[in-house]
Protein backbone atom coordinates (compact mmCIF):
# COMPACT_ATOMS: atom_id res chain seq x y z
CA UNK A 1 0.00 0.00 0.00
CA UNK A 2 1.44 3.37 -1.24
CA UNK A 3 2.48 5.76 1.89
CA UNK A 4 0.89 8.69 -0.28
CA UNK A 5 2.78 11.13 2.26
CA UNK A 6 0.78 9.87 5.22
CA UNK A 7 2.79 9.29 7.90
CA UNK A 8 2.54 6.03 8.91
CA UNK A 9 -0.17 3.34 8.03
CA UNK A 10 -1.75 2.91 11.57
CA UNK A 11 -1.43 4.95 14.58
CA UNK A 12 -2.33 3.53 17.79
CA UNK A 13 -3.89 5.57 20.35
CA UNK A 14 -2.93 4.69 23.91
CA UNK A 15 0.14 2.56 25.10
CA UNK A 16 -1.46 0.47 27.86
CA UNK A 17 -2.89 -3.69 27.30
CA UNK A 18 -4.94 -2.52 24.92
CA UNK A 19 -2.41 -0.54 22.76
CA UNK A 20 0.54 -3.34 23.48
CA UNK A 21 -1.63 -5.96 21.91
CA UNK A 22 -2.84 -4.19 18.98
CA UNK A 23 0.84 -3.53 18.06
CA UNK A 24 1.87 -7.12 18.87
CA UNK A 25 -0.82 -8.38 16.41
CA UNK A 26 -0.19 -5.43 14.39
CA UNK A 27 3.80 -6.46 13.86
CA UNK A 28 2.32 -10.15 13.95
CA UNK A 29 0.19 -10.17 10.72
CA UNK A 30 3.07 -7.85 8.59
CA UNK A 31 1.62 -4.24 9.23
CA UNK A 32 5.07 -2.69 10.20
CA UNK A 33 4.22 0.78 9.54
CA UNK A 34 2.39 1.66 12.75
CA UNK A 35 3.20 3.94 15.68
CA UNK A 36 1.65 4.25 19.32
CA UNK A 37 1.09 7.68 20.93
CA UNK A 38 0.59 8.09 24.58
CA UNK A 39 -0.21 11.13 27.17
CA UNK A 40 1.93 9.15 29.64
CA UNK A 41 5.63 8.70 30.17
CA UNK A 42 5.53 5.21 30.06
CA UNK A 43 3.12 2.19 29.25
CA UNK A 44 0.27 0.11 31.02
CA UNK A 45 -2.16 2.47 30.65
CA UNK A 46 -4.43 2.08 33.78
CA UNK A 47 -1.43 0.25 35.68
CA UNK A 48 1.19 3.43 34.79
CA UNK A 49 -1.66 5.91 36.34
CA UNK A 50 -2.79 3.61 39.13
CA UNK A 51 -0.35 2.96 42.06
CA UNK A 52 -2.75 3.86 45.16
CA UNK A 53 -1.44 1.36 48.35
CA UNK A 54 -3.86 -1.80 47.58
CA UNK A 55 -3.85 -1.75 43.90
CA UNK A 56 -4.11 -4.58 41.99
CA UNK A 57 -6.16 -6.96 39.81
CA UNK A 58 -9.82 -7.89 40.60
CA UNK A 59 -9.97 -11.06 38.47
CA UNK A 60 -7.17 -13.93 38.63
CA UNK A 61 -3.99 -12.95 37.03
CA UNK A 62 -4.00 -15.99 35.02
CA UNK A 63 -7.20 -14.61 33.05
CA UNK A 64 -5.91 -11.19 32.98
CA UNK A 65 -2.78 -12.03 30.38
CA UNK A 66 -2.50 -11.95 26.98
CA UNK A 67 -3.39 -16.08 25.57
CA UNK A 68 -0.19 -16.04 23.81
CA UNK A 69 2.17 -14.49 26.25
CA UNK A 70 1.29 -16.22 29.90
CA UNK A 71 3.33 -15.52 32.77
CA UNK A 72 4.60 -18.18 35.11
CA UNK A 73 5.98 -15.96 37.90
CA UNK A 74 2.80 -14.16 39.58
CA UNK A 75 3.22 -13.24 43.17
CA UNK A 76 -0.64 -13.94 43.91
CA UNK A 77 -3.60 -15.25 42.55
CA UNK A 78 -4.31 -11.82 42.35
CA UNK A 79 -1.36 -9.78 41.21
CA UNK A 80 -0.54 -6.30 42.74
CA UNK A 81 -0.31 -3.39 40.42
CA UNK A 82 3.36 -3.05 39.79
CA UNK A 83 3.68 -6.25 38.20
CA UNK A 84 0.86 -6.02 35.60
CA UNK A 85 3.02 -2.80 35.11
CA UNK A 86 6.33 -4.86 34.85
CA UNK A 87 4.14 -7.25 32.91
CA UNK A 88 3.58 -4.57 30.04
CA UNK A 89 7.43 -3.48 30.06
CA UNK A 90 8.29 -6.98 29.79
CA UNK A 91 5.78 -7.26 26.94
CA UNK A 92 7.32 -4.39 24.94
CA UNK A 93 10.58 -5.27 25.32
CA UNK A 94 9.80 -7.94 23.99
CA UNK A 95 8.09 -7.52 21.08
CA UNK A 96 10.24 -4.50 20.24
CA UNK A 97 7.54 -2.61 20.60
CA UNK A 98 9.35 0.33 22.75
CA UNK A 99 10.86 2.27 19.48
CA UNK A 100 7.26 2.40 17.99
CA UNK A 101 6.26 4.73 20.86
CA UNK A 102 5.97 8.43 21.45
CA UNK A 103 5.62 9.18 25.05
CA UNK A 104 3.72 12.42 26.11
CA UNK A 105 2.12 13.26 23.29
CA UNK A 106 -1.57 14.14 23.61
CA UNK A 107 -3.72 13.72 20.55
CA UNK A 108 -6.73 16.65 21.18
CA UNK A 109 -8.45 15.89 17.81
CA UNK A 110 -8.65 14.00 14.78
CA UNK A 111 -10.46 14.58 11.34
CA UNK A 112 -10.96 12.35 8.75
CA UNK A 113 -9.63 13.69 5.10
CA UNK A 114 -12.16 13.18 2.48
CA UNK A 115 -9.62 13.81 -0.17
CA UNK A 116 -6.68 11.89 1.04
CA UNK A 117 -8.69 8.92 2.74
CA UNK A 118 -6.78 9.43 5.74
CA UNK A 119 -6.76 10.63 9.69
CA UNK A 120 -5.40 14.22 10.72
CA UNK A 121 -4.35 13.63 14.31
CA UNK A 122 -3.79 16.95 16.30
CA UNK A 123 -1.43 17.32 19.28
CA UNK A 124 -1.35 19.06 22.66
CA UNK A 125 2.06 20.67 21.27
CA UNK A 126 0.85 22.02 18.08
CA UNK A 127 2.06 18.99 15.60
CA UNK A 128 -0.18 17.44 13.60
CA UNK A 129 0.49 13.25 12.49
CA UNK A 130 -1.45 11.36 9.61
CA UNK A 131 -2.39 7.82 9.25
CA UNK A 132 -4.14 5.73 6.78
CA UNK A 133 -5.93 3.94 10.06
CA UNK A 134 -6.51 5.26 13.52
CA UNK A 135 -7.24 2.50 16.11
CA UNK A 136 -8.43 3.93 19.45
CA UNK A 137 -6.80 1.67 21.99
CA UNK A 138 -7.54 4.04 25.30
CA UNK A 139 -8.95 2.43 28.22
CA UNK A 140 -11.58 3.24 30.55
CA UNK A 141 -9.81 3.17 34.17
CA UNK A 142 -7.57 6.19 33.36
CA UNK A 143 -9.74 9.49 32.90
CA UNK A 144 -10.28 10.47 36.60
CA UNK A 145 -13.91 11.25 37.34
CA UNK A 146 -14.02 14.40 39.79
CA UNK A 147 -17.22 14.65 42.23
CA UNK A 148 -19.67 17.16 41.39
CA UNK A 149 -19.75 18.57 45.11
CA UNK A 150 -19.45 22.25 46.28
CA UNK A 151 -16.28 23.43 47.54
CA UNK A 152 -13.78 20.52 46.22
CA UNK A 153 -11.54 23.24 45.28
CA UNK A 154 -11.73 25.50 48.22
CA UNK A 155 -10.36 22.51 50.56
CA UNK A 156 -7.20 23.68 52.58
CA UNK A 157 -5.45 19.87 52.90
CA UNK A 158 -4.04 17.59 50.38
CA UNK A 159 -6.73 16.03 47.44
CA UNK A 160 -5.79 13.51 45.51
CA UNK A 161 -7.47 11.49 43.22
CA UNK A 162 -7.17 7.44 43.75
CA UNK A 163 -6.18 7.27 40.34
CA UNK A 164 -3.33 10.27 40.77
CA UNK A 165 -2.25 9.15 44.01
CA UNK A 166 0.60 11.21 45.63
CA UNK A 167 3.50 9.17 47.15
CA UNK A 168 5.10 12.04 48.79
CA UNK A 169 2.87 12.65 51.03
CA UNK A 170 2.96 10.44 54.53
CA UNK A 171 -0.83 9.42 55.43
CA UNK A 172 0.68 8.28 59.25
CA UNK A 173 -1.43 10.16 62.08
CA UNK A 174 -3.46 11.95 59.49
CA UNK A 175 -7.13 12.72 59.37
CA UNK A 176 -8.27 11.20 56.28
CA UNK A 177 -11.60 11.63 54.22
CA UNK A 178 -12.23 9.31 51.50
CA UNK A 179 -15.39 9.87 49.51
CA UNK A 180 -16.68 6.78 47.97
CA UNK A 181 -16.63 3.04 47.84
CA UNK A 182 -15.65 1.78 44.64
CA UNK A 183 -13.85 -0.71 43.29
CA UNK A 184 -10.63 1.03 44.20
CA UNK A 185 -11.59 2.57 47.78
CA UNK A 186 -12.04 -1.45 48.06
CA UNK A 187 -8.25 -1.90 47.50
CA UNK A 188 -7.12 1.22 49.44
CA UNK A 189 -9.55 1.80 52.49
CA UNK A 190 -7.53 -1.46 54.14
CA UNK A 191 -4.40 -0.21 53.00
CA UNK A 192 -4.10 2.73 54.61
CA UNK A 193 -6.69 2.59 57.81
CA UNK A 194 -4.14 0.76 60.34
CA UNK A 195 -1.87 3.89 59.49
CA UNK A 196 -4.35 6.67 59.75
CA UNK A 197 -5.07 8.18 62.59
CA UNK A 198 -8.89 8.77 61.57
CA UNK A 199 -9.90 7.76 58.69
CA UNK A 200 -13.94 8.98 57.66
CA UNK A 201 -15.46 7.34 54.95
CA UNK A 202 -18.27 8.54 53.01
CA UNK A 203 -20.15 5.96 51.29
CA UNK A 204 -23.45 7.34 49.19
CA UNK A 205 -24.11 3.51 47.51
CA UNK A 206 -22.78 0.42 49.09
CA UNK A 207 -20.87 -2.00 47.38
CA UNK A 208 -21.29 -5.71 46.94
CA UNK A 209 -18.15 -7.38 48.33
CA UNK A 210 -17.65 -11.11 48.03
CA UNK A 211 -14.20 -12.86 49.34
CA UNK A 212 -11.59 -13.06 47.16
CA UNK A 213 -9.87 -16.67 46.51
CA UNK A 214 -6.38 -15.09 46.72
CA UNK A 215 -3.09 -16.36 48.08
CA UNK A 216 0.70 -16.03 47.64
CA UNK A 217 1.50 -18.48 44.86
CA UNK A 218 4.77 -20.62 46.07
CA UNK A 219 7.07 -21.37 44.15
CA UNK A 220 6.10 -25.72 43.96
CA UNK A 221 3.19 -23.87 41.98
CA UNK A 222 5.05 -21.58 39.79
CA UNK A 223 7.18 -24.48 38.70
CA UNK A 224 4.31 -26.18 38.35
CA UNK A 225 2.69 -23.52 35.70
CA UNK A 226 5.83 -23.71 33.73
CA UNK A 227 5.26 -27.96 32.88
CA UNK A 228 3.82 -28.55 29.62
CA UNK A 229 0.08 -27.50 29.34
CA UNK A 230 0.02 -26.41 32.99
CA UNK A 231 -0.32 -22.69 32.04
CA UNK A 232 -3.07 -23.66 29.43
CA UNK A 233 -5.25 -25.67 32.16
CA UNK A 234 -4.90 -23.03 34.98
CA UNK A 235 -6.11 -20.49 32.37
CA UNK A 236 -9.24 -22.57 31.45
CA UNK A 237 -10.28 -22.93 35.17
CA UNK A 238 -9.31 -19.13 35.85
CA UNK A 239 -11.49 -17.92 32.77
CA UNK A 240 -14.25 -20.60 33.66
CA UNK A 241 -14.58 -18.85 37.02
CA UNK A 242 -14.35 -15.16 35.64
CA UNK A 243 -16.61 -16.21 33.04
CA UNK A 244 -19.52 -17.35 35.15
CA UNK A 245 -18.70 -14.25 38.19
CA UNK A 246 -20.05 -11.58 35.89
CA UNK A 247 -20.93 -12.48 31.98
CA UNK A 248 -23.00 -15.28 32.36
CA UNK A 249 -24.45 -14.34 35.78
CA UNK A 250 -25.51 -11.24 34.28
CA UNK A 251 -26.21 -11.43 30.85
CA UNK A 252 -27.80 -14.55 31.05
CA UNK A 253 -29.86 -13.46 34.19
CA UNK A 254 -33.30 -13.96 33.17
CA UNK A 255 -32.45 -18.20 32.34
CA UNK A 256 -29.50 -18.61 35.06
CA UNK A 257 -30.12 -16.47 38.57
CA UNK A 258 -26.81 -17.37 39.75
CA UNK A 259 -26.53 -13.72 41.15
CA UNK A 260 -28.62 -14.42 43.70
CA UNK A 261 -26.43 -17.75 44.85
CA UNK A 262 -23.69 -15.02 44.57
CA UNK A 263 -25.79 -12.59 46.44
CA UNK A 264 -26.03 -15.16 49.54
CA UNK A 265 -22.40 -15.38 49.47
CA UNK A 266 -21.94 -12.01 49.67
CA UNK A 267 -24.28 -11.42 52.88
CA UNK A 268 -22.84 -14.51 54.79
CA UNK A 269 -19.08 -12.96 53.92
CA UNK A 270 -20.73 -8.79 55.72
CA UNK A 271 -22.23 -10.53 58.31
CA UNK A 272 -18.56 -12.64 59.10
CA UNK A 273 -16.81 -9.62 58.54
CA UNK A 274 -18.42 -7.02 60.53
CA UNK A 275 -19.83 -6.93 64.19
CA UNK A 276 -21.59 -3.97 64.55
CA UNK A 277 -25.10 -5.19 63.30
CA UNK A 278 -25.72 -1.03 62.75
CA UNK A 279 -22.17 -0.59 60.77
CA UNK A 280 -23.12 -3.93 58.76
CA UNK A 281 -27.10 -2.55 57.94
CA UNK A 282 -25.62 0.46 56.25
CA UNK A 283 -22.73 -1.78 54.25
CA UNK A 284 -25.77 -3.95 52.83
CA UNK A 285 -26.96 -3.01 49.28
CA UNK A 286 -30.05 -2.08 48.28
CA UNK A 287 -30.04 -3.21 44.61
CA UNK A 288 -29.17 -6.85 43.04
CA UNK A 289 -26.13 -8.31 43.13
CA UNK A 290 -24.27 -7.62 39.21
CA UNK A 291 -26.01 -3.95 38.47
CA UNK A 292 -22.77 -2.48 39.27
CA UNK A 293 -19.04 -3.02 39.69
CA UNK A 294 -19.06 -5.77 43.10
CA UNK A 295 -15.68 -5.41 44.99
CA UNK A 296 -13.72 -8.43 45.92
CA UNK A 297 -12.12 -8.89 49.07
CA UNK A 298 -11.16 -10.17 51.94
CA UNK A 299 -10.61 -6.97 54.09
CA UNK A 300 -12.10 -4.43 53.25
CA UNK A 301 -15.45 -5.14 55.39
CA UNK A 302 -13.49 -5.75 58.15
CA UNK A 303 -11.80 -2.67 58.09
CA UNK A 304 -15.00 -1.08 59.64
CA UNK A 305 -14.74 -3.02 63.03
CA UNK A 306 -11.74 -0.33 63.68
CA UNK A 307 -12.11 2.25 66.10
CA UNK A 308 -10.09 5.06 64.02
CA UNK A 309 -12.67 4.40 61.06
CA UNK A 310 -15.75 6.13 60.65
CA UNK A 311 -18.51 5.26 57.68
CA UNK A 312 -20.75 8.02 57.01
CA UNK A 313 -23.88 7.62 54.96
CA UNK A 314 -25.39 11.17 55.44
CA UNK A 315 -24.84 12.57 52.20
CA UNK A 316 -22.19 15.75 51.37
CA UNK A 317 -23.18 18.94 51.37
CA UNK A 318 -19.91 20.74 50.94
CA UNK A 319 -16.36 20.49 50.93
CA UNK A 320 -15.16 23.31 53.38
CA UNK A 321 -12.01 24.50 53.82
CA UNK A 322 -11.18 22.00 57.02
CA UNK A 323 -13.15 19.10 55.86
CA UNK A 324 -16.18 17.88 54.63
CA UNK A 325 -19.65 18.80 55.78
CA UNK A 326 -22.99 16.84 55.14
CA UNK A 327 -26.59 17.64 54.78
CA UNK A 328 -27.47 17.80 58.51
CA UNK A 329 -24.82 19.82 59.36
CA UNK A 330 -21.96 17.94 61.03
CA UNK A 331 -18.35 18.92 60.16
CA UNK A 332 -15.87 15.90 59.45
CA UNK A 333 -12.43 17.78 60.09
CA UNK A 334 -9.65 15.92 57.46
CA UNK A 335 -6.09 16.68 56.80
CA UNK A 336 -5.65 14.92 53.44
CA UNK A 337 -9.07 14.00 50.79
CA UNK A 338 -9.26 10.63 48.88
CA UNK A 339 -11.45 10.91 46.07
CA UNK A 340 -12.35 7.54 45.40
CA UNK A 341 -14.40 8.62 42.43
CA UNK A 342 -14.12 6.35 39.79
CA UNK A 343 -13.52 7.30 36.19
CA UNK A 344 -14.75 8.56 32.87
CA UNK A 345 -16.26 5.20 31.46
CA UNK A 346 -18.38 5.39 28.77
CA UNK A 347 -19.37 8.85 28.45
CA UNK A 348 -18.26 12.56 26.66
CA UNK A 349 -14.54 12.74 27.50
CA UNK A 350 -13.50 9.50 27.27
CA UNK A 351 -14.56 7.99 24.33
CA UNK A 352 -12.51 8.90 22.80
CA UNK A 353 -10.46 10.77 24.90
CA UNK A 354 -9.88 13.36 22.19
CA UNK A 355 -12.26 15.08 19.50
CA UNK A 356 -12.89 12.80 16.83
CA UNK A 357 -14.76 14.40 13.13
CA UNK A 358 -15.91 12.03 10.78
CA UNK A 359 -17.22 12.46 6.88
CA UNK A 360 -18.91 16.00 6.38
CA UNK A 361 -17.21 16.46 9.91
CA UNK A 362 -19.60 14.43 11.61
CA UNK A 363 -18.50 14.75 15.66
CA UNK A 364 -18.52 11.26 16.92
CA UNK A 365 -19.95 12.33 20.31
CA UNK A 366 -22.66 14.18 19.08
CA UNK A 367 -23.53 11.40 17.07
CA UNK A 368 -23.84 9.36 20.08
CA UNK A 369 -25.45 11.65 22.02
CA UNK A 370 -28.41 11.76 19.27
CA UNK A 371 -28.21 8.61 18.71
CA UNK A 372 -27.20 6.26 21.28
CA UNK A 373 -23.76 4.77 22.50
CA UNK A 374 -23.40 2.05 19.64
CA UNK A 375 -21.06 0.45 17.31
CA UNK A 376 -20.60 -2.66 14.96
CA UNK A 377 -19.24 -5.72 17.11
CA UNK A 378 -18.08 -2.48 19.70
CA UNK A 379 -15.71 -1.62 16.93
CA UNK A 380 -16.98 0.66 14.26
CA UNK A 381 -19.01 3.40 13.95
CA UNK A 382 -20.28 4.28 10.12
CA UNK A 383 -19.59 7.69 8.90
CA UNK A 384 -16.19 7.17 10.59
CA UNK A 385 -14.30 5.17 7.75
CA UNK A 386 -10.98 3.76 8.48
CA UNK A 387 -11.46 4.71 12.37
CA UNK A 388 -11.36 1.46 14.76
CA UNK A 389 -12.41 0.97 18.58
CA UNK A 390 -11.11 -2.08 21.07
CA UNK A 391 -13.11 -0.80 23.50
CA UNK A 392 -16.03 0.49 21.93
CA UNK A 393 -20.03 0.23 22.79
CA UNK A 394 -21.18 -3.07 22.93
CA UNK A 395 -17.63 -4.67 22.83
CA UNK A 396 -16.44 -5.28 26.43
CA UNK A 397 -18.72 -8.27 28.19
CA UNK A 398 -17.53 -7.79 31.53
CA UNK A 399 -14.91 -10.99 31.63
CA UNK A 400 -11.61 -10.16 31.09
CA UNK A 401 -10.12 -7.13 29.51
CA UNK A 402 -7.61 -9.27 27.64
CA UNK A 403 -10.15 -11.33 26.06
CA UNK A 404 -11.75 -8.23 25.30
CA UNK A 405 -8.23 -6.92 23.32
CA UNK A 406 -7.78 -9.95 21.59
CA UNK A 407 -10.94 -10.41 19.95
CA UNK A 408 -11.19 -7.12 19.30
CA UNK A 409 -7.70 -6.73 17.60
CA UNK A 410 -8.74 -10.11 15.69
CA UNK A 411 -11.48 -8.56 13.85
CA UNK A 412 -9.48 -5.08 13.10
CA UNK A 413 -7.12 -7.45 11.42
CA UNK A 414 -9.36 -8.61 9.38
CA UNK A 415 -10.23 -5.63 7.92
CA UNK A 416 -6.59 -4.23 7.60
CA UNK A 417 -6.01 -7.71 5.46
CA UNK A 418 -8.99 -7.58 3.65
CA UNK A 419 -7.91 -3.56 2.41
CA UNK A 420 -4.37 -4.25 1.70
CA UNK A 421 -5.39 -7.42 -0.31
CA UNK A 422 -7.92 -5.32 -1.86
CA UNK A 423 -5.47 -2.33 -2.38
CA UNK A 424 -8.22 -0.37 -0.83
CA UNK A 425 -7.53 3.02 1.08
CA UNK A 426 -11.21 3.58 2.65
CA UNK A 427 -12.76 0.99 5.12
CA UNK A 428 -16.23 1.76 6.57
CA UNK A 429 -18.92 -0.53 8.05
CA UNK A 430 -22.44 -0.10 6.42
CA UNK A 431 -25.09 1.59 7.83
CA UNK A 432 -26.81 -1.55 7.52
CA UNK A 433 -24.63 -3.63 9.37
CA UNK A 434 -24.36 -1.44 12.17
CA UNK A 435 -28.45 -0.79 12.95
CA UNK A 436 -28.74 -4.51 12.89
CA UNK A 437 -25.83 -5.17 15.65
CA UNK A 438 -27.40 -2.58 17.67
CA UNK A 439 -30.89 -4.12 17.03
CA UNK A 440 -29.58 -7.45 18.04
CA UNK A 441 -27.76 -5.84 21.15
CA UNK A 442 -30.77 -3.93 22.28
CA UNK A 443 -33.08 -7.54 21.97
CA UNK A 444 -31.01 -9.50 24.19
CA UNK A 445 -30.94 -7.11 27.15
CA UNK A 446 -34.51 -8.06 28.84
CA UNK A 447 -32.62 -11.35 30.49
CA UNK A 448 -29.87 -8.94 31.78
CA UNK A 449 -29.47 -8.45 35.33
CA UNK A 450 -29.14 -4.70 34.81
CA UNK A 451 -33.07 -4.54 33.70
CA UNK A 452 -34.41 -6.15 36.88
CA UNK A 453 -36.42 -3.93 39.26
CA UNK A 454 -33.56 -4.45 41.84
CA UNK A 455 -31.00 -2.31 40.02
CA UNK A 456 -33.42 0.85 40.38
CA UNK A 457 -31.17 2.11 43.50
CA UNK A 458 -27.50 0.86 41.99
CA UNK A 459 -26.75 4.21 41.19
CA UNK A 460 -24.16 2.62 38.24
CA UNK A 461 -21.72 3.80 36.16
CA UNK A 462 -22.66 1.00 33.78
CA UNK A 463 -25.82 2.86 32.75
CA UNK A 464 -24.79 5.50 30.61
CA UNK A 465 -26.59 8.98 29.81
CA UNK A 466 -29.57 7.52 27.49
CA UNK A 467 -30.21 5.16 30.07
CA UNK A 468 -28.92 2.21 28.17
CA UNK A 469 -26.12 -0.36 29.34
CA UNK A 470 -23.78 -0.90 26.30
CA UNK A 471 -22.24 -3.80 27.70
CA UNK A 472 -22.00 -6.87 25.11
CA UNK A 473 -24.46 -9.22 25.95
CA UNK A 474 -22.91 -12.19 25.27
CA UNK A 475 -20.55 -15.09 25.95
CA UNK A 476 -17.09 -14.50 25.57
CA UNK A 477 -16.47 -17.62 23.55
CA UNK A 478 -19.24 -15.86 21.30
CA UNK A 479 -17.69 -12.68 20.88
CA UNK A 480 -14.61 -14.28 20.11
CA UNK A 481 -16.18 -16.56 17.41
CA UNK A 482 -18.03 -13.53 16.19
CA UNK A 483 -14.44 -11.57 15.64
CA UNK A 484 -13.02 -14.29 13.68
CA UNK A 485 -16.21 -14.67 11.44
CA UNK A 486 -18.69 -11.80 10.91
CA UNK A 487 -19.57 -10.93 7.15
CA UNK A 488 -17.22 -8.87 5.56
CA UNK A 489 -19.75 -7.66 3.67
CA UNK A 490 -20.84 -5.72 6.26
CA UNK A 491 -17.78 -3.29 5.23
CA UNK A 492 -17.51 -0.72 2.60
CA UNK A 493 -13.67 -1.20 0.57
CA UNK A 494 -13.05 1.75 -1.63
CA UNK A 495 -9.94 2.98 -3.32
CA UNK A 496 -9.24 6.44 -3.76
CA UNK A 497 -10.49 10.05 -2.22
CA UNK A 498 -13.07 12.03 -3.11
Amino acid sequence: MSSNAIDHEVIVVGAGFSGIGAAIKLREAGFEDFLIVDEADGVGGTWHWNTYPGVAVDIPSFSYQFSFDQRASWSRVYAPGRELKAYAESCVDKYELRSRIRFGTTITEAEFDEDRHCWRLHTGDGTELTARFLISATGVLTRPKLPDIPGVADFDGVTMHTSRWDHGQDLRGKRVAIIGTGASAVQVIPEIAPAVDRLTVFQRTPIWCLPRPDLPLPKPVRLALRVPGGRTLTRLVSQTYVEFTFPISAHYYGTLPMAKLAERAGLAHLRRQVADPVIREKLTPRYGLGCKRPGFSNDYLATFNRNNVLLETDPIQEIIATGVRTSSGIEHPADVLILATGFKVMESGNMPTYDLRGVGGRDLEKWWDDNRLQAYEGVSVPGFPNFFSIIGPYGYNGSSYFALIEYQVRHILRCLRQARAANATLVEVTKAANDRFFQEMLARRDGQVFWQDSCALANSYYFDAHGDVPLRPSTTVEAAWRSGHFDMADYRFATGGR
